[in-house]
């Protein structure tokens, strides 16, 4: 990196548990390479499914009280991956996770999918102001996997950069199909794992051609899984006294954890991005 000034990286994510599972490892090599790096999360994940039987009373349908206590997972995965500069979109529980599309909770009045755009492109346009982050990450267009919270953090991202400017580089996170399949292929080698194996075409994933950046992350997936564990409400970690490694949501299904997080330049210069966000600039 040749940056003029300290670099700085700014991603938006949706729920907790979204900046580990889609870019936790990048959050930590950057992080550790002395990168200012600034998290902001959209939303508390109140409707997320609950793992651990002794905790399902935490549930939306039960006590409603899965936010908060997911306010504490969020900021152990933080620590665990090197953040000190995390942000509550509008600060903590102004818009509330909108649950999967078609559900009740779309229509609360809360919910982020259905919120004033305007209200919330201006919230995150205000930390873009003070940070300046040369680099900013978020999902493409379809939020990853059709999440209604996730393309509307891909929306207001979008339209924030746009109104505030001097953003170097916009890019959205992606699964890579062929290191997704490769992995699934590993795992299935293992006689004692404690998940099943889905069909590629159950999980989100892109065609590698679409990739335009890889980011190493294998020397800091040990700070990658303890984030993962942090957030014990929403994922199960697993590794093998043989090296074998992967976890899964509440839905039980092995997900293998990547050697590289990948990424496609949605705005900027490609120049020197190829296994670096900052390359080139």
């Amino acid at each position: 990196m040749t940056l003029s000034a300290a670099p700085r990286l700014l991603l938006v994510h949706a729920h907790p548990d979204d900046e580990s599972l889609w870019t936790g490892g990048t959050i930590a090599r950057y992080a550790a390479a002395g990168v200012q790096v600034t998290l902001v999360t959209c939303t508390l994940g109140e409707e997320g499914e609950i793992i651990p039987e002794a905790l399902r009373g935490l549930a939306v349908d039960q006590a409603d009280q899965l936010g908060g206590y997911r306010v504490g997972e969020l900021r152990s995965a933080c620590a665990a991956l090197g953040v000190s500069d995390h942000r509550w979109l509008g600060g903590p529980g102004r818009w509330r996770d909108s649950g999967m599309a078609g559900v009740a909770a779309n229509a609360h009045p809360r919910a982020f999918a259905g919120g004033d755009p305007g209200e919330q492109v201006a919230a995150l346009a205000a930390v873009l102001a003070e940070v300046r982050p040369q680099v900013v990450v978020t999902y493409g267009p379809d939020g990853g996997y059709g999440h209604p919270d996730h393309v509307r953090a891909h929306t207001i991202t979008t339209a924030a950069c746009a109104a505030t400017g001097g953003v170097d580089r916009v890019f959205h996170a992606v699964t890579s199909r062929r290191a997704t399949e490769e992995g699934l292929a590993a795992l299935a080698g293992v006689d004692d794992l404690p998940f099943t194996l889905p069909p590629i075409e159950d999980l989100a994933v892109v065609d590698d051609a679409l990739i335009t950046t890889r980011v190493g992350v294998t020397e800091v997936v040990p700070a990658k899984l303890a984030a993962l564990r942090a957030h014990s409400t929403q994922v199960s970690v697993w590794e093998s006294a043989q090296g074998a490694r992967c976890y899964a949501l509440s839905d039980g299904r092995a997900q293998p954890i990547p050697a590289a997080e990948c990424y496609v330049l949605a705005d900027g210069d490609p120049t020197g991005a190829d296994t670096d966000l900052f390359g080139g600039l």
